[in-house]
């Protein structure tokens, strides 16, 4: 049996994983980077320390699996989008990478917008605003603001790219990860010229465009010798890291969304074409997926507000959790276990930073609504529980104006470990949740794109039903649903009622 290498190239760390063609993790280990804030706005990280990353957290796995490195068929990268590096001709960079995080480029990206015009933007790319999240607009700040640096710039690489040309020396990327850059046509998947000549790029400062899932090429033998893989490994294309969770948990056809409970709720609902919304309410990404695009509604508070309550109000649970050895989030869903369905009419709006899809508001508050003497600490917990199923359903409405039927939902993330709250999604939409044996669903997305680039299997269906494999299926109650058809429509009228007040 020959093994495939996952990489996740996260915001703060970088994950490498081990698996074996039935998707079993055989070794995983995640090595952290410093994310500096040189001034205010600004997020950085020094562009050696992800290959440093990785060398640690592969030399890891290679100790813990025992694999030897010429069983190890294919690697695979995953990456964050937007972050993005700046090489010159010899390929070393030029400066610090530019996080995803990274504001500095407010007023340029109001250029671009009145250049181009969110529509034409939207229509093009996919995306449906101009933030200074782009690196399209980041790089224009470059022009700008460090003209030396943009004058040298050979190659501008996100990280999964970066990490491509550093195992193989290739500068090849995917589109999926390219989709956010504002600088790819997602429907001729091709790059943008008009923004290119706007900016004043050429296309040979960019990688390749290709497909996930297919041959970049071989581990070089100077990187071989160096990391302790094998020059016969085979390095494939990846794909962004929200595809590549879709991929490593069996959503590649239309019908499946996944949900990510993780601090934020993110949302990825696999589609057939290009779709857009006339309201702006969420982009549209090439998939990892051949031939198939995903939408991407996203909310920037869930499971951070179940954090919030534990950290200010959850000391007990944490202290008794602590001495006993377990998560202090067993105890607070054991206690939100106490509260019968429905929080006792206790609804809160989950909008503690703000609302996102399927509304933008940045005004939006968190508000708890019916509160009476009656209500205990179990009754809140489950309260926030249930707000996330509500806004879960919201979006998912959202996608269904637009034409998208929803089967099934396969949920991942922190929020999915509950089965109380897998539970508590399930009644509300009235659908079922599927939950996945591996949480490192990124990793082994990549790792399922590296063994179909190899050969190891001849299709992604065969490959994700070969790796993936579903953990528990919550059936949705017909008991609550008409409590929570209720409970949702107080939930939507509560929002709209207090819209202006916020």
């Amino acid at each position: 049996m020959s093994y495939l290498l996952g990489i996740d190239v996260g915001t703060t760390s970088l994950k490498c994983v081990l698996f074996d063609q039935k998707g079993k993790a055989l070794a995983s280990y995640g090595s952290e980077y410093e994310v500096s804030m040189p001034q205010p706005e600004f997020m950085e990280v020094d562009v050696e320390d992800y290959w440093k990353a990785f060398k640690k957290s592969l030399k890891a796995v290679l100790n813990e699996s025992k694999v030897n490195p010429n069983e190890i068929s294919g690697v695979g990268v995953s990456s964050q989008g937007e972050t993005f590096v700046v090489l010159d001709k010899n390929g070393k960079p030029l400066r610090r990478a530019i996080v995803w995080l990274d504001n500095r480029s407010k007023e340029e990206a109001h250029l671009i917008k009145d250049e181009f015009g969110v529509n034409k933007v939207y229509e093009v790319t996919g995306q449906n605003d101009v933030v200074p999240t782009w690196p399209a607009t980041k790089i224009l700040w470059l022009k700008r603001n460090e003209p030396e640096v943009f004058k040298r710039a050979h190659k501008y690489l996100l990280l999964e790219d970066y990490i491509i040309y550093r195992l193989t020396g290739e500068y090849v990327t995917d589109y999926s990860v390219v989709s956010s850059s504002l600088l790819f046509d997602i429907s001729r998947r091709k790059w943008w010229s008009e923004i290119l000549n706007f900016i004043g790029l050429s296309e040979d400062q960019l990688p390749e465009l290709k497909p996930s899932g297919v041959q970049v090429g071989n581990v070089a033998l100077e990187v071989a010798e160096e990391t302790g893989l094998s020059k016969n490994t085979i390095v494939s294309t990846g794909a962004y890291d929200h595809a590549a969770e879709a991929v490593g948990v069996g959503n590649i056809e239309s019908g499946i969304v996944t949900e990510t409970t993780g601090g934020a709720l993110a949302i990825v609902a696999t589609v057939d074409r290009i779709i857009l919304d006339p309201l702006y309410r969420f982009p549209c990404h090439h998939h990892a997926v051949e031939g198939k695009y995903f939408l991407q509604p996203w909310c920037p508070t869930a499971g951070v507000i179940l954090k919030w309550y534990r950290d200010n109000f959850g000391l007990l649970e944490i202290e008794a959790a602590n001495k006993i050895g377990i998560d202090p989030y067993e105890l607070l869903t054991l206690e939100a276990s106490k509260s019968p369905p429905g929080s006792e009419e206790l609804i809160l709006l989950p909008f503690f930073a703000g609302a996102a899809s399927p509304e933008p508001n940045p005004n939006a508050k968190g508000v708890l609504f019916g509160l009476t003497l009656h209500h205990r600490k179990s009754h809140f917990i489950r309260a926030i529980m249930e707000s996330i199923a509500y806004l879960l359903r919201s979006n998912i409405e959202v996608l269904e104006e637009r034409g998208i039927k929803v089967r099934e939902v396969r949920s991942i993330g922190g929020g999915a470990r509950s089965r109380l709250w897998n539970q508590i999604k399930a009644d509300v939409l009235q659908r079922p949740i599927l939950t996945v044996h591996t949480e490192e669903n990124a990793a082994l997305g990549v790792a399922i794109l590296a063994g179909l680039a190899t050969g190891v299997f001849n299709s992604l269906e065969y490959a994700v039903k070969s790796m993936v494999s579903i953990k528990e299926k919550f059936i949705p109650s017909m008991v609550n649903k008409s409590l929570y058809e209720r409970l949702y429509k107080t939930y939507v009228e509560l929002y709209k009622r207090l819209k202006e007040l916020f």
